[in-house]
């Protein structure tokens, strides 16, 4: 039986998910947009800052709340704090290395007591097994290009032709799948384009 991406996304609130990829920003970003509140975003402070203007097809830059971490340790204790006040909608933390056990369950049971959910950007293989779901996000290459053989044009009829396979590959409470989906900006959520197989 195939796993419906409605009953996966948008993620179940007050838990801690973990997203890598090349285009783990973006998955994060959609996340934030539709967020209820307020969504702090912490960085190392060796990582570029990300810009709000740069989200905003996403979100509101005006909701996102920047905050440089000196270290991964720091970044992880920032975003619990920020998850057991329960300010804010969505927490993002963007993270270099591995999330062991203690902390990402430590992550989860802030989610829970904040009622906020928590987005982790990790690299490949570094998650956590406390998290709730894991994915991998991956833009895929543009569609073919026109018959005129210019390069297709990053927005048509008003859309972002922006298309993402976003993977699930980690369900604590269910089975794996993956699908592919884009960002319907004016009907501000994420549309499956194609189920590409579970």
């Amino acid at each position: 039986m195939s796993l419906k991406f409605s009953s996966v996304f948008p993620l179940k609130h007050a838990r801690a998910h973990e997203v890598c990829g090349d285009s783990a920003l973006s998955f994060a970003a959609i996340t934030a947009g539709m967020a209820k509140g307020a969504v702090v975003w912490i960085s190392e402070d060796w990582r570029p800052t990300v810009n709000p203007e740069g989200l905003a097809a996403y979100c509101d830059p005006g909701r996102l709340l920047l905050t440089r971490a000196g270290n991964q340790l720091t970044a992880l204790a920032s975003a619990e704090t920020a998850l057991r006040s329960g300010a804010a909608g969505l927490v993002v933390a963007e993270l270099s290395g591995t999330v062991g056990l203690t902390e990402g369950r430590r992550l989860q049971l802030a989610a829970e007591a904040g009622r906020t959910t928590a987005i982790l950007l990790i690299p490949e293989g570094a998650g956590s097994n406390a998290a709730e779901t894991r994915w991998r996000s991956t833009c895929l290459p543009a569609q073919s290009a026109p018959s005129s053989g210019l390069a297709p044009e990053p927005r048509q009829n008003g859309h972002d032709s922006t298309h993402w396979r976003w993977s699930l590959i980690k369900n604590k409470i269910g089975t794996l799948s993956e699908w592919v989906v884009r960002w319907d900006a004016a009907a501000h959520r994420v549309i499956v384009v194609s189920e590409a197989g579970g």
